[in-house]
């Protein structure tokens, strides 16, 4: 399986899915219009380890909410992302059983190496 979860209206996540083409085969899910479900999440969990690695913390809804300042648990990792796509660390690429996490340059050039080999 193939996929990616990423959001529309991020400039970042445009640049990597240009860089990470051709994406023939690929699913794409948008995920503030498609949003994604518990069981996508549990996915992505079991495969990165736990919920806390698939969280951003650059969200600007995690200093407003005053997160920051909290001592969160992997519960609440997992019901703040499913609560708002914002706090997803994105792009997530999902490549036959590997899970690529976020947009560093080694993340993206590790899930353009597994997308086309």
């Amino acid at each position: 399986m193939k996929k990616i979860y990423h959001l529309g209206s991020c400039s970042t996540c445009q640049r990597i899915l240009k860089e990470l083409e051709p994406l023939d085969g690929v699913w794409l899910q948008e995920i503030k219009t498609e949003p994604m479900t518990a069981e996508h999440l549990e996915e992505m969990k079991n495969m990165s380890g736990s919920y806390e690695s698939l969280f951003s913390k650059r969200a600007m809804l995690y200093r407003q909410k005053g997160l920051h300042e909290q001592q969160l648990i992997e519960e609440d990792y997992k019901n703040l992302i499913l609560e708002h796509y914002t706090f997803l660390k994105r792009p997530v690429v999902l490549i036959d059983g590997e899970i690529f996490i976020g947009n560093s340059k080694k993340v993206v050039q590790a899930a353009k190496e597994a997308l086309h080999s």
